[in-house]
This record gives C-alpha cells, sequence and structure tokens, in this order.
C-alpha cells in the first residue's frame, strides 16, 4: 500500500478508537506507531516510540500547563467562586434577569482563573442553580446560562486549549491567550443580550431578587479581588512582557496559594485534592501530547497533508471560501468529538494549510476554539450539558438542550463577527508584538 492510502486507514482507524470511548492517548500512540511501522517499518516504528515521550514531555514550554491548572484547581476547591457569585450578585441581582446574568458575568471572571470548561461548568453549576431556583427562576433559562457561561472557560486566559493549540503549533502562547480576552468579553455580552431578550418575553423566567445597598456593593468588592489581582499579575504580565507563559503560570500558582492562605480559604485537605486533581489532569494532556507528537509524525511520514494542500491550491476558492469549509468541518467534528481530540487530529492537516493561505495562526487558534465551543453545548456530545444535567435532577436532557438554542445562536453571530472583522481578535497581540 501506498503511504497516502496507509494514512487515509490510520485516520479511519482513529476515529473508530475516539467513537468506541478508547482513550484519546492510547488510541494515538497506537495509530501511530503502527502507521509509522507499515511505512518505514516496525523496528523504526519501536525506536520512534522509545525517543518521541522523553523528547515531548522533557520539553520546558509544557511546564506551563500543570502551573495554570494548579492556579486553577487551587482557587476552586478553596470555594472562592461562592463569594465571587454573591459579589457579582448584588450588583445585579435586583435586576429581571439578574441572577442569570450574574451567573454569565461569575463564569467569566471564574473562567480566568480556571482555563477549562468542566470546571468552570461544574463550579457553577453547584453554585448557581440552586440559588436561581429559590428564586424560582425557569430551569431552562438557569440551565442554558450555566451550559454557555462554561463555554468561556476555554476562551478567556488561561485557556489550556489555546495553551495546547500554541504547543502544537508553536504559535506564541503569550500572544494566544491575550488574544482570547476580546472574543471571550463579547461572547459573555451577546450572551447576556440573550438573557436579557428572554425575561422580556418572559418575565416569569427570571424574577427579580432583593436589593443591595450601596454599602453592601462595595464591601462585595473585596470578594473579587483575588480574581483580579491573578488575572492581572499572570496574563497582565504576559501582555506587558514581564513574565514569559511558563513565568505566569508560576507566579499565577503560587499567588492563588497565597491569596486562598490569606482568605482562609484553604486547608491540608483541600490543598492535597487541589494537587492531587492537578496531577491527574496534567498526566492525562501530558500523554495526549506524546500520542499527538506520535501521531503527527505518522501523518507526516504519509504524505497527507502535503497532498491536501496541493489538492486545495488547484481549487479554484478563494481563501475566505476555504477557511469557512475547515470551521464547517471543526464544527461537525465538535458535535462528536471533545476538543483536545479534535485539536490532535485536524491540527497536523489544516494547519499547515492555514498557514500557507495566509491567515494568521493567533486568530486561527481562536476562531477554531469558538466554533468547537458550540458543540460543548449541542447534542450528540454536549458535555457541558451532561454536566448540568448531572446537578440539576429536576430536568431533562432534551428540556436543556432546547434551552441552549438562543446561546448557540449567539455564539454562530460571535463566529461570524470574528470572520468578518479578524483584527478584533489579532489587535491585542499586534500590540504585544510592537
Amino acid at each position: 500500500m501506498s503511504p497516502e492510502t496507509i494514512g487515509i486507514l490510520g485516520i479511519i482507524v482513529l476515529l473508530i478508537l475516539f467513537v468506541i470511548k478508547v482513550p484519546v492517548s492510547i488510541a494515538l500512540i497506537f495509530v501511530g506507531t503502527v502507521g509509522f511501522g507499515f511505512i518505514r517499518g516496525f523496528d523504526t516504528g519501536l525506536i520512534q516510540l522509545g525517543n518521541t515521550p522523553f523528547g515531548t514531555a522533557s520539553s520546558y514550554s509544557l511546564s506551563v500547563i500543570p502551573l495554570f491548572i494548579l492556579m486553577g484547581m487551587i482557587l476552586s476547591f478553596s470555594g472562592l467562586g461562592q463569594d465571587l457569585f454573591r459579589a457579582v450578585d448584588s450588583w445585579l441581582g435586583h435586576i429581571k434577569g439578574g441572577m442569570a446574568l450574574t451567573t454569565i458575568g461569575t463564569s467569566a471572571i471564574f473562567s480566568s482563573i480556571s482555563g477549562s470548561v468542566n470546571a468552570t461548568t461544574a463550579t457553577m453549576a453547584r453554585i448557581t442553580l440552586p440559588e436561581m431556583k429559590k428564586y424560582n427562576y425557569s430551569p431552562t433559562l438557569s440551565a442554558a446560562c450555566v451550559a454557555a457561561g462554561g463555554t468561556l472557560g476555554i476562551l478567556i486566559p488561561p485557556s489550556v486549549i489555546l495553551i495546547l493549540y500554541g504547543i502544537l503549533t508553536m504559535e506564541p502562547i503569550g500572544e494566544l491567550l491575550v488574544a482570547g480576552i476580546i472574543p471571550g468579553i463579547v461572547n459573555m455580552l451577546l450572551f447576556m443580550v440573550v438573557v436579557y431578550l428572554w425575561v422580556k418575553k418572559d418575565p416569569s423566567a427570571g424574577p427579580p431578587s432583593e436589593k443591595s445597598t450601596w454599602s453592601t456593593k462595595f464591601r462585595s468588592l473585596s470578594k473579587v479581588w483575588p480574581f483580579m489581582v491573578l488575572f492581572l499579575m499572570t496574563i497582565g504580565g504576559i501582555y506587558l512582557g514581564v513574565f514569559t507563559p511558563t513565568e505566569a503560570g508560576a507566579v499565577g500558582s503560587f499567588g492563588a496559594l497565597i491569596l486562598s492562605l490569606v482568605t482562609r480559604r484553604l486547608n491540608i485537605k483541600k490543598l492535597m485534592e487541589s494537587l492531587g486533581e492537578s496531577t491527574r489532569l496534567s498526566a492525562m494532556i501530558f500523554l495526549i501530547l506524546i500520542g499527538a507528537d506520535i501521531f503527527s509524525q505518522f501523518l507526516s511520514i504519509s504524505r497527507i497533508p502535503a497532498q491536501i494542500t496541493a489538492f486545495v491550491n488547484g481549487l479554484d476558492w478563494s481563501p475566505l471560501m476555504i477557511m469557512v469549509m475547515i470551521l464547517l468541518v471543526y464544527f461537525v467534528l465538535g458535535l462528536f468529538l471533545e476538543g483536545i481530540a479534535i485539536l490532535v487530529l485536524t491540527l497536523p492537516v489544516i494547519y499547515p494549510l492555514v498557514v500557507q493561505l495566509g491567515f494568521d495562526g493567533v486568530w486561527f487558534g481562536v476562531i477554531m476554539v469558538m466554533v468547537m465551543n458550540i458543540g460543548l453545548i449541542t447534542p450528540p456530545l454536549g458535555i457541558s450539558v451532561y454536566i448540568i444535567s448531572g446537578v440539576m435532577k429536576d430536568i431533562s436532557i432534551e428540556r436543556i438542550f432546547k434551552g441552549v438554542i438562543p446561546m448557540v445562536i449567539a455564539m454562530i453571530v460571535a463566529v461570524i463577527l470574528f470572520i468578518a472583522f479578524p483584527e478584533l481578535i489579532t489587535f491585542l497581540p499586534q500590540l504585544m508584538r510592537g
């Protein structure tokens, strides 16, 4: 068989393994090693299997991952998320739909130290859903706000997905993180517009809560400062060139530890839980990256990326039309596969093509994440919806999926906006380069 045929068969086998729930890392290592062996010989394939893990895992740039994960886990286990919700609610809760707006705003702020969809969604579901139920909010509106707010976790920095994209493509991680700020804010505002229109049409869906006094509002800001300090220290430090992303992660995780101790919200048990969860998640991501490296080497020698690039160059299509088709493919993949799996499966083929078409690699990373985000709240995968369903037992999963439709429309509007005006994404990274 030709290398191209072996490459195509390898991709098909990999997709089958994903569908039958084989761990992403194991599937990548297996297909990459066997495919490499069929093309170059199994002795060479086994040598590659022996050398790649150390070469990948010893990379200094990867140390940013466990550091940012640890920062988010410390603050998540310390329970500061509940204080944050109370603070935002004191300012917004008294208006119609105020607690729904609070949920989205709290999710955005929590995302600035979490970097994970699952962590943001699970934390917000535990904190906000019982509060909205107490004030007779529509369960559909409540679930939709938590699901939409959770998607901000991989867009607003520090985003683990954007960090992985930078590692896999060699795009500057600092620029990628900063590039997610404006899209994250725009998505948050669009979600709030959806809530406003929702409660305007059905006022009973989001009744107001008690109005807080001005003294209470200003006192509540004391609960927000740990998040603001950490965000300014880490992302602000990266933007100003004070820290590299790895140094910012170290400063952030140490700062999270100190702030949690100062606010007396962290004990030994919670610290050990955060360390354990950070270790498990980091180990999983490192193993996936090792598999991704092996698989990308297999794809490279199969010549599939070069063949696809040559095929696309032969088409009489504009670069924008090709980009729209690429994003549609990512949307479809997002309906069935988890984000990390999509990255490691597609980037070895798609990224060289995108760069050759003249698109900015940082812009593409952010817009790709925005498209994949839609799959987090749409069937059949809809992982954020399943997390909410586990907390919200009194509403069917079908009703939750129906409720998030307006949020999905808002996300599509955001994607169209940033395709039409790519400088909204590249503006801050260009200032960094300047």
